[in-house]
């Protein structure tokens, strides 16, 4: 038959196009997962194999495993085969930071987020923190503490702190929505970090740590709550600044334009308008 034949899916929808074919494989893919038929890992079967199981052509299920690797449900080794990744923190995370960028997800949205999630979080990890989250949170307060002119080491130790909360929660959810949110999160702190000193910071991370050495789950969701409206509040400070800045700039490139705008003129010849004479000169007769 010329072209490409269409394919019946298991529901009876006829499946027309590559792209329906390869969403097929990949709710295949998703149904042997669920059912064990292949797990975190381990090596997926040759080409040849899966082509044969799966009754579509290899070059079909080429373009599955691709939309799979990207999606960080699969690691292709070149020489060696396909595996199921172990971590699965890495999955979905391509598709949402796309989401961020191409849907416009604001800082004001993320901020939203994380007044709600991260005092739940604080208080969590006050109750499930163990040996090594309370050391990974008191090693990222001493980077900060010691982080002074490193803006870079500065983020990098704010981020940690807040890393190492979201998976101390031992909600492995939490953690893996970190790995989601992360970039966006550096955005933030890259933005807040301009208003505030490293002192700043630090005022509000090591009570929190504090609390959360205590095993104070109420105190420590209190601090970041604390924490978490303070950031927004110089979110706020810096957007108010920001559109500030454009309005002067509009105004004096208005201004400008005004300055450089030719003068009236009429067929062509400037138009000079004659000089105004004082009332008390002499009158020529």
């Amino acid at each position: 038959m010329p072209g490409n034949p269409s394919r019946t899916s298991t529901s009876g929808s006829v499946v027309d196009t590559k792209e329906d074919l390869t969403h097929l494989l990949i709710l295949r893919f998703q149904q042997m997962l669920s059912e064990g038929v292949l797990k975190p890992g381990t090596k997926l079967p040759p080409e040849r194999e899966l082509a044969a199981y799966f009754k579509v052509a290899r070059s079909s299920l080429r373009q599955a495993l691709k939309v799979l690797e990207m999606m960080g449900v699969i690691t292709q080794r070149i020489g060696d085969g396909s595996y199921l990744n172990q971590d699965a923190s890495s999955v979905l995370s391509v598709p949402m930071e796309f989401l961020f960028l191409l849907d416009g997800i604001s800082t004001e949205e993320l901020t939203e987020l994380r007044i709600l999630m991260e005092p739940a979080l604080a208080a969590k990890a006050a109750a499930r923190a163990n040996a090594d989250d309370i050391a990974l949170l008191r090693q990222s307060v001493q980077d900060l503490e010691n982080s002074k002119h490193d803006r870079i080491k500065l983020i990098s130790s704010d981020l940690l702190f807040h890393k190492v909360i979201f998976e101390a929660s031992g909600n492995r959810l939490m953690g893996r929505l970190f790995h989601t949110i992360h970039r966006a999160m550096l955005d933030m702190m890259m933005f807040t970090s301009q208003v505030v000193d490293l002192e700043h910071t630090v005022a509000f991370h090591k009570p929190i740590l504090a609390a959360i050495e205590r095993r104070d789950s109420a105190l420590a969701s209190k601090l970041m709550s604390d924490h978490m409206h303070d950031a927004a509040r110089l979110l706020n400070q810096l957007h108010k600044k920001e559109k500030e800045r454009a309005l002067r700039e509009h105004i004096a490139s208005s201004n400008s334009s005004i300055q450089k705008r030719p003068r009236s003129s009429v067929n062509g010849s400037s138009l000079v308008l004659p000089a105004k004479r004082s009332r008390y000169a002499p009158k020529r007769f």
